[in-house]
């Protein structure tokens, strides 16, 4: 069975940094691509980054851009979310995903075109 697990969460100061982690088992059939997203209360959630996994391409929203870097160890089947600077905006649930089935690059931002979810973890940006 697929999963994903995120870690790394926690309670930060503005300006302070984390370094989340999304660990993947099951994955026999590998993926496309994998995405980070978030999601703070009475908000939708909102792709934040990704990596696709067949030609290494990253891709940031507007918000994280210079703040937030994704990267990937792919013998511990692991994704990084490095993010610093922080700001309590930042402030929400990171869920990771997969892309299994079929990948859009250029819709990478949309939840609804991953296939497997984690069960998130708790960021919180506040002094």
């Amino acid at each position: 069975q697929p999963q994903l697990v995120e870690s790394g969460g926690g309670l930060v100061q503005p300006g302070g940094s984390l370094r989340l982690s999304c660990v993947t088992s099951g994955f026999t059939r590998g993926y496309y691509a994998i995405g980070w997203f978030r999601q703070a209360p009475g908000k939708e959630r909102e792709g934040v980054s990704c990596f696709s996994w067949t030609d290494g391409v990253t891709s940031y929203a507007d918000s994280v851009k210079g703040r937030f870097t994704i990267s990937r160890d792919i013998d511990k089947n692991t994704v990084f979310l490095q993010m610093n600077s922080l700001k309590p905006e930042d402030t929400a649930v990171y869920y990771c995903a997969a892309a299994v089935y079929n990948w859009y690059s250029t819709s990478w931002y949309q939840a609804r075109i991953y296939d497997y979810w984690g069960r998130g973890t708790r960021v919180t940006v506040s002094s």
